[in-house]
Order: structure tokens, then C-alpha cells, then sequence
């Protein structure tokens, strides 16, 4: 994605000169048809019986046309599977429906027809309507055949001017079609014709690899302002681009305003971490810059007082960071760093918030608890960040300092850089205050990377390490691999001290054990004791009698305030 400048549309009078809403459509839509796999066909079979079912208990009614909609067709069509399936109804209730269904297979007839196995069908869940959580209207979900099928009416939706939550009511499946947020999502497959429907040219924007809103953008989003996120999500997720047209309003002004004003931050929340656990968090970060969405979603809209962070050069942290992911060799600086599984949603929600780190604290009155630095502000208020997530991001912002100067020290050399306990110790100290560590030192890298990284100096796919021959290359690359060096310098020797499991080294005393041998009762002392025995046992590894350890806890008594005997 190119970086580009948008342009300042939809002043004052925008509304006055809005276009039309509906989009012409071709005469004749654009349709195909979807593959079925052998268990998607045993469910589609299921549906149908089902249906007719429904028909042949009110015959004068309007008969029921299933369709399945949504992310499912998307995914089908770019083949990729997909265990989710919105199952849209035209005349009834998704709950009424799938009772029809629960109702059905229990015939001896149909369970033989369709060869259900005793667990193909799943208990029926009712999941009540929760805007907050963009559930605008009641659905039903049921289990079946290994899929997870929600059923809800086809419905359009009508929006007042300051909330985000539609009045809902019975549509066609056009205005269905017409209220969602992409026109890639608003495709159905027709399961009473085998057909895929598209009302909105999805299908041409499929080929396209266009992400594009079946309405007129700006008002789409000032409908529902987190469609801006959601098109960021999927653009980033599919690899397709956003329509120019978007583009220009999902960073205007009435725009972002009405994102911080119709949705709630835990909404905010579930996307942000959706783009950060996506296929291509990189991307999505770049549009949340490109499109100067920042300020609106990784802030703490209840303080309006808060400080904005500078994020001019926000771009080299997240193309830091997407560079080092790349590379997976034994050693390198994500393998040492990135090592656990929930690691790169971390790693890129600590990228996401870096800017933050140059802002400082909140001015503390001495009354109280000191408040959060502003970061853990934006992280738990901003985008609602679990708890082991902004536990982590305030580690990070306190420890940081250290965290630099101990590899400062390293890369210059410093006379005490083998001192095995005075790294292992704050390695424990920086993993007992927020956990994480190697995180921290992460978050530590990328702050620095936001000034020492060169933008766009290392080719896609290629590592940058000391090992290039400097000399030889552009200095803009020669910058990055001096500056990444430095961290793989520091890295290399935190494993050649032997000390990146630190805190998981197990005591060769405890503090009952360690109050015995001194004599005295357990007391205050012990924390500081125990502390100075670790680092006894990190100075002399192997070494199994702690005798030398009590020695020195004995030596250290006034100093610990370990009472007399």
C-alpha cells in the first residue's frame, strides 16, 4: 500500500450536497456458484428439508428461501474454509426456524435421510441482541455438522443521528445486502437455487481486490462509524485494497467524531485486537496511520485533556517490527524475543502504542496512588486491553530505562557486563513486575527503533544483521543493521551469561530452610535474603550446597535487618 495524502472533503455543507445513497446496479448482476464441500451439501439438504417443512404447515404463506450470507460466501469464493455460516431467513425468525429444525430431526425418516450421527446436531443457543458487541438484532445458533450456523431473518436497518444502534425490521434480501459493511460481505448464496446473489457488485469488487461500501461511504460510516475499522480489518486480513472513495472520508473529521461517539471502546477493543491477531497486523497499523485514525482509537476519550503523542514517525516502529517477525533463525532477535504463543499479539500491541512512550506521566498530586503513565491510560481505556496486556505495557514503560542501559554497557564494553547476577537479577526483577520480559525488551527496542530506524531501507523478505559487510551498502540499510546489531549484540550475550531463564531458576534454599540456618523466625527480611541467595546461585551456577549462600545472607544480617539469634 502506498503511503498517499488525502485530500479534506465533506466540509460544513457536505450534508446538503451528499449523493444518492443507492449505488446503480446492472440490469443483470454478475453470479456464480460455490463448490460445495460433502458435509456444507449434508447441511444444505438438512436446511431445505427443513424449509419445506415450514411450507407444508402454512401453504397460503410465502415460501421460505434460505440463503447463506456473509463471510462464509466471501471465504468460499477466495477458497478458504470456513466453519461459520450465517444462514439468512426471508419470512420467520432465526429462532423459529431453527426450532422447525431441532423439531424435524427428531423423525427416524430424516435422521436416516441425511445420516445423522448422534453428534451432528447441537443444543439451540439463543444469543440475546447486544449493540455494544454489534449484535443488533437476536440470533440463533446451532451446531451442525461440525458447523457453527447462526439463523437470523433477513432485516434493514434505519440509524438515528447519535447512536450506532439500528432500528431493525423484516427486509428483502437487497436491503439486507445494502445495510453491510462491505460489498465483498453483502453476497448470498441461494440455497433454493445454488446460486450466488450479489446486490452490490461484490463480486466485481472480489476480482478487483477492492474493499468498497455498498452505500455512499460517508454516510455508511456516520451510520456506523466502526465500519472505518472493520474495512481496515479486512482490507488487511483479504490483502485488498480500500475504494479511494472510502478512503477519503474515513479520516474526516464528523467522521472520527462519531466513532468516539457512538461506539463503545470495548467495540474498539475487539477490532484493534482482530487486525493485531489478523493475517497482517502490519498492514492494518499502517492504515490506522495512513488514514489518521490514531488519535481517535488508541486514546482515552474520557480524558480530553490528555496529551496527544507525535506519530510522525510511528511508520518505522511497525516496519521494525514486521522486519524482525520475518526472520525465524535460532538466535535472531524474534525467536529469542517472540517465543510464546500469545507473543505477536503482544509485540504488535506494544508497536501499536510505543508513540505513547515519549509522552511521559500524569503530573501526580502526592494524594493517593500514583496514577498509570498516559500508555497504560491508552492501552486500558483506548482500546480496552486485557489485563496481562496493560500489566505488561506499564513493565515496559518503567523498566525500560534499565533495560537500555544494560545493553548499552554491553555494546560499549562496560567493565561489568559478566557480572552473571546483575543481569539475571533484573531479569527477574523486570519478568516479577509485569511479566514478559523478553516483551519488555521489545517494547524497549521498538521505542528506540521510532528514531533510528530508516523507513523502507530493507527489502521485502530480506534480514538486516552485523553480519553485512557495512562498507559495502547504502547507508540508510547500514544504519538499520548497526542499530539492530547493537539488540542481537545484547541478546547473544544475555544466552552466552546463561541467564535469559532466569527467572524461572529454581532456590537451592527456601525460607523456612534459610530462617533455620540462621536461627531466627521467618520475618520482613526474608524478600531481601532469598534475593541475595538467587544471586549468590546466579554467581556460582552448578553449585548445589547453600552453604555459600547462607554464608553470605549471615554476612549481610544488619545490612538485611535479619534479627540476632
Amino acid at each position: 500500500m502506498s503511503k498517499r495524502k488525502l485530500p479534506a472533503l465533506l466540509e460544513d455543507n457536505s450534508e446538503t450536497r451528499r449523493p444518492s445513497r443507492i449505488r446503480k446496479m446492472a440490469a443483470q448482476p454478475e453470479t456464480t456458484t460455490i463448490e460445495l464441500t460433502p458435509r456444507e451439501a449434508q447441511l444444505k439438504g438438512l436446511l431445505l428439508d427443513a424449509a419445506d417443512y415450514v411450507n407444508s404447515s402454512q401453504p397460503a404463506g410465502e415460501p421460505v428461501i434460505l440463503r447463506w450470507a456473509g463471510g462464509w460466501v466471501r471465504d468460499r469464493l477466495l477458497g478458504i474454509e470456513s466453519h461459520d455460516i450465517d444462514t439468512a431467513i426471508n419470512v420467520m425468525t432465526g429462532e423459529a426456524f431453527a426450532s422447525k429444525i431441532c423439531e424435524l430431526c427428531e423423525k427416524p425418516e430424516i435422521v436416516e435421510k441425511h445420516n445423522i450421527a448422534s453428534d451432528d446436531i447441537g443444543n439451540l443457543h439463543k444469543i440475546a441482541k447486544n449493540p455494544d458487541k454489534s449484535k443488533h438484532l437476536e440470533t440463533t445458533t446451532i451446531k451442525l455438522f461440525g458447523f457453527d450456523v447462526d439463523f437470523v431473518n433477513l432485516r434493514k436497518e434505519t440509524y438515528s443521528e447519535d447512536s450506532r444502534n439500528p432500528q431493525m425490521e423484516f427486509g428483502t434480501a437487497e436491503e439486507d445486502a445494502l445495510r453491510r459493511d462491505a460489498t465483498v460481505n453483502a453476497l448470498f448464496y441461494n440455497l433454493n437455487s445454488g446460486k450466488v446473489e450479489d446486490f452490490t457488485s461484490g463480486l466485481r469488487d472480489m476480482k478487483a481486490k477492492l474493499i468498497r461500501t455498498p452505500l455512499e461511504p460517508f454516510q455508511t460510516f456516520m451510520d456506523d462509524p466502526l465500519r472505518v475499522l472493520r474495512l481496515v480489518r479486512f482490507a488487511s486480513r483479504l490483502e485488498f485494497t480500500i475504494d479511494p472513495a472510502a478512503e477519503q472520508v474515513m479520516g474526516n473529521a464528523k467522521v472520527l467524531d462519531a466513532l468516539k461517539l457512538k461506539i463503545s471502546r470495548e467495540r474498539v477493543g475487539v477490532e484493534v485486537e482482530k487486525m493485531l491477531k489478523g493475517k497482517d497486523p502490519r498492514r492494518s497499523l499502517q492504515y490506522i496511520n495512513e488514514l489518521g485514525l490514531y488519535h481517535t482509537i488508541l486514546t482515552d476519550p474520557t480524558t480530553p485533556d490528555m496529551p496527544l503523542p507525535d506519530v510522525s514517525r510511528w511508520e518505522s516502529v511497525y516496519e521494525c517490527l514486521g522486519h524482525l517477525l520475518e526472520n525465524h533463525a535460532p538466535g535472531s532477535i524474534s525467536k529469542v524475543l517472540v517465543h510464546v504463543d500469545e507473543a505477536p499479539y503482544y509485540a504488535w500491541a506494544l508497536s501499536a502504542l510505543v508513540p505513547w512512550e515519549n509522552v511521559g506521566e500524569p503530573v501526580h498530586t502526592r494524594k493517593g496512588k500514583q496514577p498509570p503513565p498516559f500508555i497504560s491510560m491508552a492501552a486500558r481505556e483506548g482500546i480496552k486491553a486485557p489485563n496481562k496486556l496493560c500489566d505488561l505495557v506499564t513493565a515496559a514503560h518503567r523498566n525500560r530505562k534499565e533495560i537500555l542501559a544494560l545493553k548499552t554497557a554491553v555494546v560499549q564494553k562496560a567493565t561489568y557486563i559478566n557480572e552473571r547476577d546483575r543481569f539475571g537479577m533484573a531479569i527477574r526483577q523486570w519478568e516479577a513486575k509485569g511479566g514478559y520480559w523478553r516483551l519488555q525488551v521489545l517494547f524497549s527496542l521498538l521505542v528506540e527503533s521510532m528514531q533510528r530506524w530508516e523507513v523502507g531501507a530493507a527489502s521485502h523478505g530480506q534480514y538486516l544483521t552485523h553480519a553485512y559487510v557495512v562498507s559495502r551498502i547504502d547507508p540508510p540499510i547500514a544504519h538499520n543493521i548497526e542499530f539492530l546489531g547493537e539488540w542481537q549484540v545484547f541478546l547473544d550475550h544475555l544466552q552466552e551469561l546463561d541467564v535469559l531463564g532466569a527467572p524461572s531458576l529454581k532456590r537451592i534454599i527456601d525460607g523456612t530452610q534459610l530462617a533455620s540456618a540462621l536461627g531466627v523466625k521467618p520475618g520482613k527480611w526474608m524478600a531481601g535474603a532469598l534475593d541475595v541467595c538467587i544471586a549468590w546461585q546466579l554467581r556460582n551456577p552448578g553449585v548445589t550446597d547453600p552453604a555459600g549462600a547462607v554464608e553470605e545472607v549471615n554476612g549481610r544480617r544488619k545490612e538485611l535487618g535479619i534479627p540476632s539469634p
